[in-house]
């Protein structure tokens, strides 16, 4: 067999793989390293440094520095993808005619520009982001960032729009398609699950002793869906509610601390964040919106018990059927009362691996990437 070489671009460090954007970048990267593909990766570089574990996985490994931010505004470019344009890139990449796995919007500006014709291309789109910065600006209360992130969503739109009509796009959820395919008319879009770290269902029997919603607190979205549990869901409640996750603000921190049966863990380590999923006896992660996949319900539901979400949260996951869903508080709260008191079965572990190990199998969804970039050499 023909060796087969790669080039991956990814927005950020892929390692360690800490937070939702990073994960799946990793867990591909290193699935597909397994089944033999030279990896030739490049990465650009925002906060987190160069990494040595990264040579394990691939032939050779560029790092580029993504420029400063607002220097690069810009009327007409989103600001994600402006950040990212690098003539070094180029030069590398047209070293040799390998196929290019591009990995993310952010990435993409080469592919835009047309810069790589007569090559085999993939986009991964890791969400649907002009309307992931329209909920940001929905949720941001600073007037100078709310505007930011509305002119963001509006350039992404025009962006996003372009692109769908110039190359092959592998969407993380069945929504994203659909929304690609309504709005863009694109014609070249499929499905392709995120690669994950784990491999059993492996949620404790019996209960728990707390509620838990954890996430990046630093993203607005995210302190205001841990808000609103505070004040509509667990309010009145006796029941310990725990909210976990990075950089937590000053109001959230206050606002827990207002509420008797709330804490706030600010900044746990992935084996501190692992214990309390395992822990709790419900994982409870409403949504504010319904792009992408929400790598944080996975991980509950590989390693949790109940999971309890809305409907956003699960849009295009095909996750439907593993967790309980409800809209408003009073849903919310009703949930909360039933499950807590009910114990949490082996036998729902075999039905979530069942599903799970269907949809977000690691090797499978290498095999489908290796169709795509390898099928007509074949």
């Amino acid at each position: 067999m023909a060796e087969r070489h790669l080039h991956i671009i990814t927005h950020d460090v892929p390692w360690p793989a800490d937070f939702g954007g990073v994960v799946d970048l990793f867990y591909k990267i290193k699935t597909l390293h397994q089944q033999g593909v030279i990896i030739y990766l490049h990465c650009f570089l925002n906060d987190r440094p160069q990494q040595e574990e990264l040579n394990k996985y691939c032939a050779a490994v560029y790092y580029y520095k993504r420029q400063k931010k607002w220097s690069h505004f810009s009327l007409y470019l989103p600001l994600i993808v402006n950040t990212r344009k690098s003539d070094e890139l180029l030069r590398n990449l047209q070293k040799d005619n390998y196929p290019v796995l591009i990995e993310g919007i952010h990435c993409s500006w080469h592919l835009f520009a047309g810069h790589l014709t007569n090559r085999i291309v993939l986009l991964r789109l890791h969400n649907a982001e002009f309307e992931y910065y329209h909920q940001l600006a929905l949720h941001e209360k600073n007037p100078l960032r709310k505007m930011y992130y509305g002119h963001e969503s509006y350039l992404l739109k025009k962006y996003e729009k372009q692109l769908a009509a110039k190359v092959n796009v592998a969407a993380v959820s069945k929504h994203d398609v659909q929304l690609y395919q309504q709005l863009f008319k694109a014609k070249q879009i499929n499905h392709l699950p995120v690669f994950l770290p784990y491999n059993n269902a492996a949620g404790k029997e019996g209960n728990g002793c707390f509620c838990l919603y954890h996430a990046n607190l630093a993203i607005n979205e995210n302190e205001a869906a841990a808000i609103w549990l505070i004040q509509h869901v667990f309010n009145g409640m006796n029941i310990p509610f725990v909210i976990a996750g990075k950089n937590p603000s000053q109001k959230l921190e206050f606002m827990a601390h207002q509420h008797p049966h709330t804490c706030l863990v600010a900044n746990p380590s992935d084996k501190e964040l692992h214990d309390m999923i395992a822990k709790a006896q419900i994982n409870i992660l409403p949504s504010f919106n319904n792009t992408g996949v929400k790598l944080k319900l996975l991980n509950a539901l590989y390693n949790g018990r109940h999971c309890l979400v809305n409907k956003a949260g699960v849009t295009g996951s095909g996750l439907n059927t593993l967790c309980t869903i409800a809209e408003d508080a009073d849903d919310f709260k009703t949930a909360v009362k039933y499950l807590y008191a009910i114990p949490y079965a082996a036998d729902e572990n075999i039905k979530r691996q069942q599903l799970l190990q269907q949809l977000y199998n690691n090797k499978t969804n290498a095999d489908k990437l290796i169709e795509v970039f390898w099928s007509e050499k074949k």
